[in-house]
């Protein structure tokens, strides 16, 4: 019954573009919603969901919340997460909102609060486990 949790998490467009954003890596919030130009209400009740079901992690960074895709996916998380990146290619709005990631990308990470900076938590951990 798991593999259905899974299914209906992908069965929402807004989903589904969220996970792929966070393949290349965590957002906030915030930048979740101005990529996808949709509300912050919006974006955070998808991600909560994704989250309640096992399709997303969040951590607090001060006042703020930070996602990723699960450092320990299922297998059924991980085939479908793999089915979604090769699919990615065919779907235009995906590319569309990996391209404005890529363009917005650097001022994220310059003007945006801690959690999102270089020498962020999360980057000094991966430097220090590497």
């Amino acid at each position: 019954m798991k593999l259905i949790k899974v299914y209906r998490c992908l069965c929402d467009p807004t989903r589904l573009r969220i996970l792929n954003l966070l393949r290349d890596g965590e957002l906030c919030v915030c930048h979740i919603q101005e990529i996808l130009g949709e509300s912050q209400v919006k974006v955070s009740k998808h991600l909560a969901y994704l989250r309640a079901h096992g399709m997303a992690e969040a951590r607090r960074d001060a006042n703020w919340m930070v996602y990723r895709l699960p450092a320990q996916p299922t297998g059924a998380v991980l085939a479908n997460l793999a089915c979604l990146q090769d699919c990615a290619r065919e779907i235009r709005a995906f590319g569309r909102d990996s391209a404005k990631l890529g363009r917005l990308k650097a001022r994220f990470e310059r003007d945006s609060p801690i959690c999102c900076a270089p020498g962020s938590r999360t980057e000094r951990q991966a430097r220090r486990s590497a």
